[in-house]
């Protein structure tokens, strides 16, 4: 089983977050950090209560507090020993930090570590449109080696539900990490076979 580092943001699109844990871990460990304004999203976006999410979590989720920042994942020889971080979606607040090596929260300070350790690093930003201020922390954090994926789902494999939408968005997270999924119809794929 390996292990990934997820942190949900208080951006709109919780459901990333949500539906990116579900899938990853069937098969593997998810130390998951979700932020207490991605709970107020969650519960206006979802109508899910905090509660109930956190009972909703498998077996292979570990849940931390935002706060705190002693947790054991804020360590580098933590860090080291997953296959990377990943935030969805990620607000332009945490990405602001991250750009600016600003630690005020546990999600902030696993990412820094991430960059510093040189972990894969995937940020799911989720705003629109974006300003100069934005696309400068895109460029500031991508330079520093994260890769920066807006939310933002394609059309070839003919979604039909929000989920579909959704799972295309997860589906090219996993594949960042080179996770096998059938959550989408890949570009031409039935032409392929």
């Amino acid at each position: 089983m390996k292990t990934f580092i997820v942190g949900i943001s208080g951006a709109s699109g919780f459901i990333y977050g949500r539906r990116l844990v579900e899938e990853i871990s069937k098969d593997n460990l998810v130390k998951l950090i979700v932020s207490s304004n991605a709970y107020l999203v969650m519960e206006k976006e979802e109508g899910i209560k905090k509660s109930d999410f956190i009972k909703s979590l498998n077996s292979n989720v570990e849940i931390f507090s935002e706060k705190d920042l002693a947790a054991s994942v804020s360590s580098g020889s933590q860090v080291v020993k997953t296959e990377g971080v990943i935030v969805a979606p990620c607000s332009m607040a945490t990405l602001s930090a991250i750009a600016n090596g600003l630690s005020s929260n546990l999600i902030h300070r696993v990412c820094d570590v991430a960059l510093k350790e040189r972990k894969k690093l995937v940020l799911v930003v989720r705003e629109m449109p974006y300003n100069l201020i934005h696309i400068e922390n895109m460029r500031k954090v991508t330079m520093a080696g994260a890769v920066v994926m807006p939310a933002s789902p394609g059309f070839y494999h003919k979604p039909k539900t929000v989920e579909d939408m959704v799972n295309f968005v997860v589906g090219k997270i996993l594949d960042q990490f080179d996770i096998q999924h059938s959550l989408y119809k890949r570009w031409r794929e039935s032409e392929d076979q």
